[in-house]
């Protein structure tokens, strides 16, 4: 076996995100919060992205001053270029993308008329990849950079009712295998997660008002609890520090063990 001639990481180096900047999509609550504060653990500073300057600046304030934030709807694609200039001109160069901004629709087909699908598309699938296409060029040309995407249970396996949302978080796998390829040799890695059941606001109001519906869940959940924002979070700061420098192209289920129960 040959040995390595590269020293071996100590814990702080394998997971520092000193000197990373990551703009992260629907960064200002939920999933994408709890992205922002583990980044922000690591060392890396943030700008938060989303809709509403009201709670973007709260989020910005409370994450205290490694964090900034800029206003934008991710399906306003004519936009992103703008956004792409601001952000370099008041904060530096990104070099950790995380696509996480995203709605949820639970309907079948018969119930989903065509704009809500195309809705469902635009701001999953096209915005992510105008956010992508724009904010790359700098993480090749500094020879790093790191693409995330949130993926979720529906890109892997049949859940009822979520047609269109099922589809858009689908073709993250398409995206993140294929700009894993392409983007790679020039040393950017993709990949993504896929939360399982998450406990949220939204999650614990649903749950709430269908005890039946938590029991089901957590009984195909081998761990038996749900899982929090901050296991994501951690998991977001594995693959886009140096301990996930060898992980590329994965989309990795931080579920409790859902995929693999029965």
């Amino acid at each position: 076996m040959e040995s390595s001639t590269q020293p071996f990481m100590t814990l702080e180096q394998a997971f520092s995100m000193k000197g990373e900047l990551a703009l992260i999509t629907g960064g200002a609550t939920g999933i994408g919060r709890a992205i922002a504060q583990a980044f922000i653990e690591a060392g890396a500073r943030v700008v938060l992205v989303g809709r509403r300057r009201e709670l973007l600046e709260q989020a910005a304030a409370e994450l205290g001053p490694q964090a900034g934030w800029a206003v934008h709807d991710v399906v306003d694609t004519g936009h992103v270029p703008a956004l792409a200039e601001d952000v370099r001109a008041r904060y530096g160069d990104v070099t950790v993308l995380v696509n996480n901004a995203g709605h949820h629709l639970k309907k079948t087909i018969e119930e989903t008329d065509e704009a809500e699908f195309r809705s469902m598309l635009d701001t999953h699938v096209t915005g992510a990849y105008a956010l992508t296409r724009a904010f790359i060029g700098p993480m090749i040309e500094r020879g790093s950079g790191n693409v995330l995407f949130t993926a979720s249970m529906t890109s892997l396996m049949g859940l009822t009712r979520v047609f269109a949302y099922s589809t858009a978080k689908s073709a993250y796998l398409g995206m993140v295998r294929s700009l894993a390829v392409d983007l790679s040799p020039k040393g950017i890695r993709v990949n993504a997660i896929a939360p399982g059941f998450i406990e949220t606001e939204i999650s614990r109001k649903a749950f709430d008002s269908d005890p039946a519906r938590k029991q089901r869940v957590l009984s195909r959940t081998p761990l038996g609890r749900l899982g929090s924002t901050e296991d994501i979070g951690w998991a977001a700061v594995y693959l886009c520090s140096p301990a996930g420098r060898f992980v590329n192209g994965v989309v990795l289920p931080v579920d409790g063990g859902v995929l693999i129960g029965f």
